[in-house]
């Protein structure tokens, strides 16, 4: 008979929640008609910390299929950039 209350049991329920919530998400960029292609371009060279090349062909991405997945993470870490590149008044959105 198994005991559901015992330390082990427990213990893996506590490591199962925090790998759950450190699961890796998906930060998206999603087209819009106001912003220019050179702003998203130096938006993700600063905010997602990608270089030139990387920062272009996500914007192109963006562009042509209307969203990107820029980084991966856990929410913790991506949080902050989804908020900065909101802030620059782009449109953004953390995904599993």
């Amino acid at each position: 008979m198994t005991n559901y209350d015992s330390p082990e049991v427990l213990e893996q329920e506590i490591i199962e929640t925090v790998l759950k919530e450190e699961a890796t998400k998906a930060l998206i960029l999603y087209n819009d008609d106001f912003n220019t292609f050179d702003f998203v371009t130096e938006s993700l060279i600063k905010v997602c910390n990608h270089d030139s090349l990387q920062a272009e062909q996500c914007t192109y991405l963006v562009h042509y299929t209307g969203k990107c997945v820029v980084k991966n993470g856990s929410f913790k870490k991506l949080k902050p950039l989804c908020e900065a590149l909101l802030e620059r008044g782009l449109s953004a959105k953390i995904e599993n």
